[in-house]
């Protein structure tokens, strides 16, 4: 233990050796906080502490993981299986399926994700005859999570007035009673969605003292990694879990705190000070991850906000290079720079695909970037877009196998009841509803007496629904005998999923096929990782707690080398030896949507000081001059954030521009010509033309990039001599628009040759050689 403690600096070592009491660690970007978290861990149970009574917290499953590992190697797997360790919804997850009954739900609930809660609100928009364009489902969800997250329940809600009035002054009267039905058939399914999973622990704790007891002297040592991003439900649940021994660590960054679109609220690690008695304070100053030009220009970022902690990031790194900015004329161009600098780095730097990240404010900035990528062949991968969980063909699977789980999951229940189709329609899926509402039951239930209960069905759809209805119970048979690998398979060919994607013999249904045996080959890893884990032995409900608790960062991508492309909200912990920043706009970032108030324009701020410290080498900021908005193409500002870093840390690819031009209020013709003859003049020098003489010429200017001269031939096209001798039919060449291609014909001579190019990414074009643009690169 004494050879990791020793290989802390002094500022990491004291946190470590803390045993007892509150305390919190204020941890600067890339002051390596995950190696003070997981040797304070190690050192905890090298003093006697019972890895059972440790409770740590993280931001995503993925750094559980990491973090386990790595105090597995330190004290071993078979002590630091106990740990519980893991994100706020896995830990809580795991403790509300030990207690359910208490709540009255069953120990094997659902866990709905987002599209499943919305598809249910959608459900019942419709059944309340509600207009969809006022009740819109996933605006409506959003406003049910907010309460959620805010511990407003339905009570809550109808007991505050002002909450009321609100939705009726936003013409959403009943959105209380959408709220009301929308709790009332989760439970009725067996399911809690997301939020619920907080939600429902706070109910826990403050409904049954002996249960908050029983985890009060369970865990003794509690650890808060990101305590910044917490919300209100968060805070609640530590701060009672805690309250009894007050041995809490917790580990943030306030210049880091940009969840407050999900409820983060950055007065959580404000505050801590205030809600428990001699707390310690440490401070985690040196950046080791980036170059002293990036540390330094983000400090002068994040000094521009008046809410925070004092604390100074410094790093004993080389300077590094300057931050570079890059202006282009429209989006399109900037994704072509992008594209072009990170071909450029890796042909001149021998750097791999996986170097490099480019991150943006938004979702709809990828697609330029995407576009450009494409044509330079460049690989890479967008984070943040359709998970692989949510594609349909793998979506069906777990819906089958949620059924196997908990058959009183509508949700899942209407998915699959007629995929693969079986004859079960609409019209009898919609009686089954009718009746499960009206005798609340749920519709599994409903068909199981289906003989017992008059829905007017014909025999032979009684049947089918018969043979359903015993098709999973068999399914949970087996499920009983055998570990999740097995059951999926099982369930994929005997529902007849498999040989109904089979029938597509398209690219996109081999790739269906393929995407199964993906979910397959995961859940194979997954059962033979649960050997390692204490209590587990790789069943289905575990699999599924997994897939359902998993974000898109979680997902381990193995050895892919390709560019990530991610919003920067999903780039936090992360990091890459290239950054590009792109889109740095005003009204784009910050967002025009988070400028009203100083928190949010901040909030803004600190978003970006995320962005920048991601970059441990080089980063780069980019932005347009025009961008297409809607379909239509609007003039952009440079970002202040730009100005707002100190110019010694800057380098500017492009010459930097003046915002600033007067538009004149009354019309200069007014005024007449000028009478020069009256005018002094000034003897030009030789060579010189009077300047009189030249007041009419176009003024370069510093928006407009120095041209290069080129070689004269004699004709207009004066570079067409430069491609005679170098480009042959044959020739792979690259174009800065159209990419990667070949020519495969070359015609005519002199100014008019021409030469037709097979592009990789856009087909056959015939360009005109004077004016093409080739870099000759095969």
């Amino acid at each position: 233990m004494q050879k990791y403690i020793d290989q802390l600096n002094e500022a990491q070592r004291e946190p470590v050796l803390h045993k007892d009491g509150p305390m919190i660690i204020i941890a600067g970007a890339g002051s390596g906080k995950t190696r003070v978290l997981t040797i304070r861990i190690a050192y905890l149970m090298s003093q006697g502490v019972d890895a059972f009574n440790i409770l740590a917290l993280t931001f995503t499953n993925k750094a559980a993981r990491e973090m386990k590992n790595r105090i597995a190697g330190i004290v071993g797997s078979a002590e630091a299986k106990h740990l519980w360790m893991g994100t706020f919804h896995s830990v809580f997850a795991r403790i509300l399926r030990a207690e359910a009954d208490k709540l009255g739900y069953p120990s094997n609930f659902t866990i709905y994700d987002t599209q499943d809660s919305v598809r249910l609100i959608s459900a019942i928009i419709k059944e309340m005859q509600l207009d969809k364009d006022v009740y819109k489902p996933k605006q409506v969800y959003g406003r049910i999570s907010s309460y959620k997250n805010s511990l407003i329940t339905v009570k809550a809600y109808f007991n505050n007035p002002e909450l009321v009035e609100a939705d009726a002054m936003s013409k959403k009267p009943r959105l209380g009673e959408i709220y009301q039905h929308y709790v009332d058939r989760c439970f009725k399914a067996g399911a809690m969605d997301f939020d619920d999973l907080l939600l429902k622990t706070n109910e826990l704790l403050a409904r049954f003292p002996d249960v908050l007891s029983k985890y009060q002297n369970r865990f003794r040592y509690i650890l808060v990694d990101e305590y910044q991003d917490t919300n209100h439900s968060q805070y609640l649940i530590v701060r009672a879990l805690s309250d009894r021994f007050q041995n809490i660590c917790v580990v943030g960054d306030d210049a880091q705190s940009i969840y407050a679109f999900r409820g983060a609220n950055i007065n959580n690690i404000l505050n801590f000070q205030k809600d428990y008695d001699g707390v310690k304070t440490y401070r985690l100053e040196q950046n080791y991850r980036s170059t002293r030009n990036i540390v330094e220009a983000a400090n002068t970022i994040i000094d521009k906000n008046k809410t925070k902690l004092d604390k100074v990031v410094w790093t004993a790194n080389d300077d590094g290079p300057k931050i570079k900015v890059h202006r282009s004329i429209t989006d399109a161009e900037e994704g072509r720079f992008v594209a072009g600098e990170i071909w450029e780095q890796k042909m001149n730097r021998q750097m791999n695909n996986g170097q490099f990240a480019i991150l943006y404010r938004t979702n709809a900035q990828s697609r330029a970037m995407e576009d450009a990528l494409r044509k330079r062949d460049i690989p890479y991968r967008i984070y943040g877009g359709l998970s692989f969980y949510q594609r349909k063909e793998i979506k069906d699977v777990l819906c089958y196998l949620r059924l196997v789980i908990n058959p009183k999951d509508e949700e899942a229940l209407v998915r699959v009841i007629n995929y693969p189709a079986r004859g079960i329609g609409d019209t009898t899926v919609e009686k089954i509803t009718i009746a499960a509402n009206h005798y609340k039951r749920s519709m599994f239930e409903v068909m199981e007496n289906i003989d017992k209960i008059d829905l007017k069905l014909n025999a032979g759809t009684r049947n089918k629904l018969t043979d359903f209805v015993n098709m999973i119970k068999s399914f949970q048979i087996i499920e009983k005998q055998h570990d999740a690998f097995y059951i999926t398979d099982h369930v994929a060919k005997k529902t007849g999923l498999v040989q109904e994607l089979k029938k597509d013999a398209t690219p996109e249904g081999i790739q269906r096929i393929e995407n199964i045996e993906e979910l397959l080959n995961g859940i194979k890893d997954f059962t033979e990782g649960q050997k390692e884990v204490d209590g587990a032995r790789g069943a289905l409900a575990e699999f599924l707690e997994d897939v359902a608790l998993a974000t898109d960062l979680d997902k381990d991508t193995g050895d892919d080398d390709r560019v990530a492309l991610m919003t920067i909200h999903l780039a936090k912990g992360l990091e890459f030896p290239y950054v590009f920043v792109v889109g740095m706009e005003e009204d784009l970032f910050p967002s025009a949507m988070s400028m009203n108030t100083r928190s949010e324009l901040e909030e803004e701020r600190r978003l970006f000081y995320v962005a920048l410290t991601r970059a441990e080498h080089q980063a780069y900021l980019t932005y347009a001059q025009s961008r297409y908005r809607w379909g239509k193409l609007t003039d952009s500002d440079p970002s202040r954030f730009i100005n707002e870093i100190d110019g010694q840390f800057l380098e500017y690819l492009t010459a930097e521009e003046s915002n600033y031009r007067y538009k004149p209020m009354i019309d200069a013709d007014i005024f007449g010509d000028v009478d020069k003859s009256k005018l002094r003049t000034v003897k030009p020098t030789a060579g010189t033309p009077p300047k009189w003489l030249t007041d009419n010429e176009p003024k370069p200017t510093a928006n407009i990039r120095k041209l290069k001269p080129v070689a004269s031939n004699g004709s207009s096209g004066g570079n067409s001599n430069l491609f005679d001798d170098k480009l042959t039919v044959g020739s792979v060449v690259m174009h800065e628009r159209f990419g990667k291609g070949e020519i495969i014909n070359l015609e005519g001579a002199g100014a008019d040759k021409k030469a037709e190019i097979r592009f990789e990414v856009g087909g056959i074009k015939k360009l005109l050689l004077r004016f093409a643009k080739l870099d000759v690169i095969g």
